[in-house]
């Protein structure tokens, strides 16, 4: 069974081969994860020819994301993400806080052409995100709505903020996935946001800074998730 997992794969500095260190997460993983998200650290570390080695090893994966973070005017964003397209990337993540016109609006049209996936950050895990993101909720959910994107990203325990983004998205007939990360050493318990209306938790360094990334896991679905079976 696969649970609404992602996996963060964002190697630490000292890691001196981060393509093994992937694939041996991936291996002992993949069968009970949705996916898994590739963020700047592990990019800068590898470039594209040795990220391609590293998503062709994702055989049984239904989400590849890549998490830049993308803010930019429209025609950069999308020569951004052209790259990782041609190696295997469906998914990526941009902020929310950009605006619709000339930026996520080129966007989501570009990624719906190719068949790939939009997701929007509402609101973010750290402290600072109540002073400016937080703060600015509803035209970020009219942003949503405007833009239509696949997903948005909201903290786990934020759950007066997923509510609105779900009964938003729902009076307006868009099918929405609300993505929470910080899962573990950012303070959520595992459960946090499924519990809190989430369809999927982001677990990074929870699993893949341990010696057995797999036996984390299922320690993790054995204590945390067993409820969703």
């Amino acid at each position: 069974m696969k649970y609404p997992i992602i996996i963060a794969l964002d190697p630490p500095h000292e890691i001196e081969n981060p393509v093994e260190w992937c694939i041996k997460i991936i291996r002992e993983t993949e069968d009970k994860v949705i996916g898994y998200k590739i963020g700047l650290p592990l990019l800068i570390r590898t470039g594209l020819e040795k990220l391609r080695e590293i998503i062709k090893q994702m055989n049984k994966t239904d989400l590849i994301i890549a998490d830049l973070k993308l803010a930019d005017i429209g025609e950069i964003m999308i020569e951004t993400i052209k790259p990782l397209l041609e190696i295997g990337i469906d998914t990526f993540i941009a902020h929310g806080f950009i605006g619709y016109r000339d930026a996520l609006e080129r966007l989501v049209k570009y990624l719906d052409m190719s068949k790939s996936k939009l997701i929007l950050v509402v609101s973010m895990t750290h402290t600072g995100s109540i002073e400016l993101i937080d703060k600015n909720i509803d035209d970020l959910i009219k942003i949503v709505l405007e833009t239509k994107p696949w997903g948005v990203v909201v903290a786990p325990n934020k759950k007066n903020i997923i509510d609105r983004v779900k009964n938003a998205s729902r009076e307006e007939n868009i099918d929405l996935k609300i993505l929470t990360p910080g899962i573990g050493l950012q303070g959520a318990e595992p459960g946090t946001g499924l519990k809190n209306g989430a369809d999927y938790e982001i677990i990074g360094r929870l699993i893949t800074r341990t010696e057995n990334p797999g036996n984390k896991l299922v320690e993790l679905i054995n204590k945390y998730y067993r409820w969703l079976n």
